[in-house]
């Protein structure tokens, strides 16, 4: 008998290596300055790694709840009540995930059957459409433009059909820098109170958000939080991104649904960390509290950096990321000009146009402030050399 080696129909044949994972190992392979992909380079609270070593050595090793540990869903309760004028149910309505990227995954899948119509807001994060496209959904895109990145409500209600099924959104809005308003979750709640479709709201950047009005949840909305689905990322919060410890949090029948797909995807979370993440919201709450002027000075000192550059750059409500215009220094593709800024100039960027479906004609590339003081001057330095 002949033997063949088998390859499997791909699911996702359009899909390969994230350009966020190329970046960083261009990046590498040029000793250039990584400012392409979202993680600090400096560590997280010397508290929350005391309370993670104290569990462990306490023997909490061993699965937590599906649901998540008791300590860490009481302590979200009491943040979400503070922050948000939402208290969810501690057992019903919070579910710990595997981060963010997992809590979006289970609840696509848990709400989108075949042949339900997803509407998504272009730039978009890369995970949602491979996840819509995986549960047999059709992803419906509205692209947002520059400089504001501002929704269009006239064309989403010309979206809308019978067969619309869930709103995906996120702010503060990666990568665009830009938040939602209390009048988006107006607009956005006129235009579907009538119809059975569910929001996802994205709010892994809740803490770092620098509009005067501060973070607008989808929890603080009473209508719409009634048929939504709020995600967060203690790794973004934290600085503790390979922790990959996030959560949900959903209306119970919603929440039950998102239950089902996770106990078989994930099943449980990183028992200490969860537990060390509870003991960090509760004693030192004043971590995140403080967190939009923590970023804020990173941000305002690399702006300032570049002011003597040549890349014209773009108003930052929220996010630890800066959109740059490099219209005055090339003509080449957003693509492009990151490989030959990596290559050559020893800076790694992230071309915009890798967040949209649809051709993105306008010269931006996004940078990571999420970094150390000399990290960023060191990289300023080298982009005012253009």
């Amino acid at each position: 008998m002949t033997q063949h080696n088998l390859i499997p129909e791909s699911k996702l044949p359009a899909l390969g290596t994230t350009i966020f994972t190329q970046m960083s190992a261009l990046a590498q392979q040029h000793n250039a300055i990584n400012l392409s992909q979202g993680f600090p380079d400096f560590d997280g609270p010397r508290y929350l790694q005391q309370r993670l070593a104290h569990h462990v050595s306490e023997g909490a090793n061993q699965y937590a709840p599906m649901i998540g540990v008791l300590p860490l869903r009481e302590a979200i309760v009491e943040k979400t009540a503070a922050l948000y004028g939402h208290t969810p149910d501690v057992n019903s309505d919070i579910t710990i995930t595997a981060g963010a990227t997992e809590a979006l995954y289970a609840a696509i899948t848990a709400l989108v059957r075949v042949g339900d119509e997803v509407i998504c807001f272009d730039p978009s994060y890369d995970s949602y459409a491979p996840a819509v496209q995986l549960a047999g959904g059709m992803l419906k895109r509205i692209a947002l433009q520059p400089p504001g990145f501002r929704v269009d409500w006239r064309e989403f209600r010309s979206l809308l059909s019978s067969k619309t099924r869930l709103v995906i959104l996120n702010t503060p809005h990666n990568p665009s820098a830009t938040v939602w308003r209390k009048s988006d979750y107006a607009e956005l709640w006129q235009a579907i109170a009538e119809q059975e479709i569910y929001v996802l709201s994205d709010e892994v950047y809740e803490h770092i958000c620098f509009a005067e009005e501060g973070h607008a949840s989808v929890l603080a909305h009473a209508e719409l939080r009634q048929r939504s689905i709020a995600v967060s990322s203690f790794g973004k919060t934290f600085h503790m991104t390979g922790w990959k410890v996030g959560y949900c949090i959903a209306p119970a029948a919603i929440s039950a649904e998102i239950r089902k797909v996770h106990q078989y995807l994930t099943f449980s979370v990183n028992t200490p960390a969860q537990l060390a993440i509870a003991d960090m919201l509760r004693q030192e709450p004043e971590h995140y509290r403080e967190l939009p002027e923590f970023y804020r000075a990173r941000r305002d000192r690399f702006i300032q950096k570049l002011s003597a550059s040549r890349f014209k750059v773009l108003p930052c409500e929220g996010t630890y990321f800066l959109l740059v215009d490099y219209s005055a220094i090339s003509d080449l593709n957003d693509v492009s000009f990151c490989q030959l800024l990596t290559k050559e100039v020893g800076v790694a960027a992230i071309p915009l146009s890798v967040f949209c479906a649809e051709p993105f004609p306008h010269k931006l590339i996004r940078l990571c402030f999420a970094k150390q003081e000399a990290t960023l001057d060191a990289a300023a330095e080298r982009l005012c050399q253009l």
